[in-house]
């Protein structure tokens, strides 16, 4: 029975909404969530989906031409100056050498030089949205780690566009030379006129969009300012798709020219909530149109190319790590983090069957293949984490020893962390003549800092040796400025037990963490944003009529009464009832205290002699 509208969207939201928090629960991802859900209201399983199918995918498939634009507008110029090695050279080199080798093995199946090219292409790609849900899981997002896998994933993501372009000329190249029809273009024809409309769309971006989103924002309407940005996307689509050229080239193109605008960020809370649902609504719609039938015809054979794309990635990836000089546990982790197909692959996959480059009979085998990868890259990681990491990690302890010959290791203090907090600390020590060791384990920010004639040193200051190599035995001052506050946790803890003369200052993200330090032998312990906070809220106090006197006051008690009560409130951490209990309790005493003081403050004033201007002693 054919389903109406309201039917579908209630059918297709409600298997999201089952399926995606038990899925997450399950530490399977959202992707895979939707691709379950999608499988269970197929065809093959429920069959509450069938016939009708194709619309839907067709209208889900504008939540991919969303991505590409909200890609667009995250490259910045800054972004990608900043990860140009990683982008340009690990990531490129990833997609070549995937591309090669996986088109070397389409060409031992048999397929011409055109469908092994696609395939290999296509299948070279990873899934964005798996694999930076990995690294924020395992909070890996800043490390180096992070944005090397990071910088893959963006340059695969850019990748996509030449690869859309690529298509025609892939299919033209498999055609037989025949004339084209009356009125079709040729060729060189459909080439130029894709040039012409994609230099439209810069010019505009650049001297009509800004224009338009300027007026459109002196309405103050945010309802129109939305729909003016689904105008934007639609129109573009629709024109990029009347020259039959994929629609995410042109919405792409788009985000780049706005990137640097004004409006970027108020274009991407906009967009970004109909690109999540029409995603959603895209894996369903691919779950769905799995054909489960081919599974269950050539088990084996489904499964030994889901295993062989896996190896031949995971090859290259770690061929890639090492060549990059990874370290040997990070290495194995971003072989196995990257090495399925992604979401782009089905968007590819019907590209290549519209333009007749590959038949069905190739394409549905490998939809299979690319949903059964995605599928069992948390089994992977599982793999990874009980069985490759500790077999592999004595052997990672002796690489890791190529951080940086550290030669002035005998200065009176030691800095770990050379961030935006570590930097301020280290430039008003150097100022004021004092000399400083620092060490930082991000080599992407070393690189970055040493920009500055900063001298800063790579390496991990969790390792003892390289502590010892610093001078730990003999400085005064060892502070801790690193993002990581279990890695901060490792730092302090060996220096404390190995070095006890060492006075040891610490950033702290909050009041738990600053407890954890406390019992690690932390000595001064000080929360990253807890003096800006003050400064604000001081800040604050005065554009709200308070005399500064005053402000600056009732900031001084604040940060008395609030740093003696998280030393105080240490022997009650574990006990979540006591706590609790203890802080409200401090909570009640310290308004009490600013109240008087603004009592006494008002009382004070009132004493002062108007006309002369003088006030009681």
């Amino acid at each position: 029975m054919a389903m109406g509208l309201m039917e579908q969207a209630f059918v297709f939201l409600g298997a999201g909404v089952v399926t995606v928090p038990i899925a997450k629960r399950l530490g399977l991802g959202s992707v895979l969530g939707y691709l379950i859900a999608g499988v269970i209201i197929g065809p093959y399983v429920l069959g509450i989906v069938g016939s009708h199918l194709e619309n839907v995918m067709h209208f889900a498939e504008f939540g991919v031409v969303m991505m590409l634009f909200l890609v667009g507008l995250e490259l910045q110029p800054s972004i990608l100056w900043k990860l140009r090695v990683p982008i340009v050279g690990l990531g490129g080199a990833q997609v070549v050498l995937s591309t090669a080798l996986l088109t070397a093995v389409a060409l031992l199946f048999g397929l011409s030089w055109q469908m092994a090219l696609a395939v290999g292409m296509i299948l070279a790609l990873s899934s964005t949205a798996i694999v930076l849900q990995l690294l924020n899981e395992n909070g890996l997002m800043k490390t180096e780690l992070g944005q090397s896998s990071f910088a893959v994933l963006l340059f695969q993501d850019i990748a996509v566009i030449p690869m859309l372009a690529l298509m025609p000329l892939l299919a033209m190249a498999g055609a037989a030379t025949t004339e084209p029809a009356a009125g079709q273009l040729t060729g060189y024809q459909h080439a130029l006129q894709l040039v012409a409309v994609i230099g439209g769309i810069i010019l505009a971006g650049k001297f009509l969009l800004r224009p338009l989103f300027r007026i459109i924002a002196q309405t103050k309407m945010r309802e129109i300012f939305t729909a003016t940005a689904l105008f934007l996307v639609v129109g573009i689509a629709l024109l990029m798709d009347s020259i039959g050229v994929s629609a995410a080239l042109g919405t792409f193109l788009a985000g780049v020219v706005l990137a640097e605008s004004e409006y970027r960020h108020e274009l991407e809370a906009e967009i970004a909530p109909f690109k999540g649902l029409l995603l959603g609504l895209f894996f369903i719609s691919v779950g769905a149109s799995i054909n489960f039938a081919i599974l269950l015809a050539k088990p084996a054979f489904i499964i030994g190319l889901v295993f062989g794309l896996i190896l031949c990635k995971m090859l290259v990836l770690f061929v890639l790590g090492k060549l990059f000089k990874m370290q040997g546990i990070n290495r194995w982790f971003f072989s196995f983090a990257l090495a399925q197909s992604g979401e782009f692959c089905f968007v590819l996959f019907t590209f290549a069957s519209q333009h007749h480059i590959l038949t069905p009979d190739i394409t549905e085998p490998l939809v299979v293949v690319v949903a059964l990868s995605m599928a069992v890259t948390p089994l992977l990681m599982i793999v990874n984490n009980k069985v490759v990491e500790p077999f592999f990690s004595g052997a990672d302890e002796q690489e890791q020893a190529e951080a940086d010959h550290i030669d002035d290791g005998d200065t009176p203090v030691i800095l770990a962390g050379m961030g935006r907090f570590g930097q301020i600390v280290s430039r008003l020590l150097i100022m004021k003549g004092h000399q400083v060791t620092v060490l930082e384990h991000d080599a992407t920010q070393v690189e970055l800092v040493r920009k500055f004639e900063n001298k800063v040193f790579y390496g991990d200051a969790s390792r003892p040796d390289l502590l010892h190599a610093a001078g730990a035995e003999t400085a005064k001052l060892l502070i801790v400025a690193v993002d990581e506050h279990e890695k901060t946790l490792e730092i302090v803890e060996h220096a404390r037990k190995h070095y006890p003369h060492l006075k040891i200052l610490v950033r702290a993200v909050g009041r738990l963490e600053v407890h954890e330090l406390q019992e690690s032998g932390a000595d001064i312990i000080v929360r990253e944003t807890f003096h800006s906070a003050l400064n604000l809220a001081e800040q604050a106090l005065t554009s709200l009529g308070v005399e500064a006197e005053e402000a600056r006051r009732s900031a001084a008690i604040f940060k008395e009464h609030d740093e003696r009560n998280i030393i105080a409130m240490a022997e009650l951490y574990g006990d979540e009832k006591g706590y609790r209990s203890q802080a409200q309790e401090n909570y009640r005493a310290l308004a009490a205290v600013l109240q008087a003081d603004s009592q006494d403050a008002q009382a004070f004033n009132e004493q002062c002699d108007e006309t002369s201007g003088k006030c009681p002693d």
